[in-house]
């Protein structure tokens, strides 16, 4: 039988490498968004997402773009696709790592 820190491991591990190919996402949109829609990568401060003065207010920007699905009236369907797939990452993320805790929590 599968002992219990093996499955949390294996949770964890699974979330971890969600969690990168998410944020590898992220930063191709960002750069894609760039030349497809100039003025959402000022207001979502495109240049300083990532470093570590970037402005939370402006991140939840984008969050709010994608979680209302405004990308879908863009005519760059890069753009768009370069959205829906970071969307959805983000859902599978949030959800691979509700469940690793809840495991955590549980086992």
């Amino acid at each position: 039988m599968i002992s219990a820190d093996t499955i949390l491991f294996v949770l964890m591990l699974v979330s971890l490498v969600n969690l990168a190919r998410y944020l590898t996402a992220l930063r191709s949109l960002i750069y894609v968004m760039r030349e497809a829609h100039p003025l959402l990568y000022q207001q979502v401060d495109g240049g300083g997402f990532f470093t570590t003065h970037g402005n939370m207010s402006k991140q939840f920007k984008l969050y709010s773009y994608l979680k209302t699905k405004e990308y879908h009236h863009h005519h760059d369907p890069v753009f768009t696709s370069k959205c829906a797939r970071v969307r959805e990452l983000f859902i599978l993320t949030m959800a691979l790592l509700g469940v690793t805790l809840l495991a955590a929590f549980i086992l």
